[in-house]
């Protein structure tokens, strides 16, 4: 698909791993909206920068957790783009919470985490499935994790809900063929990310270790599988994992 002209919604675009991805849609040629949860500041900036690169984008806060703020923010987008080629589900929660302490993973908190990473890509994927399909051309692509493959990650929750995303993946490309295609991308640790900076450094060097390619993976790679699914026409229902290639996610 050509993407010039594109419009794209990147949720969570306040974080370093969707501003990559909005940078190099916007480098494509995508006009981009992101939304935040509450850092205004960080997706301005973005905006900003997405704008300096020639393209025209828009900021909007969303919480996925809310049914009703889900439909504000597609209003929003489709007012002021008037229409949607791109979803791209990035966003989302964690906690660090070990997995052998299980009462420490309390109902409340699996609740957010699912609702946060698993209920709130579908809601967002429905309520915009009719635009999606308008043209017939409509891609959706959920931003996953290593953790949704094999047993690891910062919960149990997060893991569940994860390994979830991936078969949603599968159950939208499904329900959506043929007009949209729906992929996933499954970064493992992605170095270089407010996120990573609090792992700690001894974590960091056993993944390290673990992955063949004795590296971890980057947001630069998961935005250019962004791209590369956007374009692709015959791809649907498929995971990519970016992690430096740990055996674990080699399925």
């Amino acid at each position: 698909m050509d993407l010039n002209g594109k419009i794209a919604l990147v949720t969570g675009g306040s974080g370093d791993i969707g501003k990559a991805i909005a940078e190099a849609l916007a480098a494509s040629g995508v006009d981009v909206a992101v939304s935040y949860v509450g850092e205004a500041g960080r997706a301005g900036e973005l905006v900003e920068r997405v704008r300096r690169a020639g393209r025209r984008s828009h900021a909007v806060q969303l919480d996925q957790r809310d049914p009703n703020s889900i439909d504000g923010c597609v209003r929003s987008v489709l007012g002021h783009f008037e229409r949607l080629d791109i979803l791209v589900n990035n966003a989302g929660w964690n906690i660090g919470i070990p997995f052998g302490e299980l009462d420490a993973l309390t109902p409340e908190i699996w609740d957010r985490v699912i609702e946060t990473n698993l209920r709130g890509p579908f809601l967002l994927t429905r309520a915009l499935a009719s635009e999606l399909r308008r043209h017939k051309a409509g891609r959706v692509i959920n931003i996953a994790s290593l953790a949704g493959i094999a047993p690891g990650g910062s919960s149990i929750a997060y893991a569940a809900s994860k390994a979830a995303l991936i078969h949603l993946t599968h159950c939208l490309a499904v329900a959506l063929a043929p007009d949209v295609t729906v992929n996933c991308v499954a970064p493992g640790l992605v170095e270089g990310t407010r996120m990573a900076e609090r792992v700690p450094e001894a974590m960091k060097q056993v993944t390290r270790a673990q992955s063949v390619l004795g590296r971890t993976g980057s947001a630069d790679d998961i935005a250019r599988m962004v791209v590369a699914y956007c374009r692709m026409e015959s791809v649907t229902g498929q995971t990519v994992v970016a992690d430096g290639g740990n055996p674990m996610g080699m399925r």
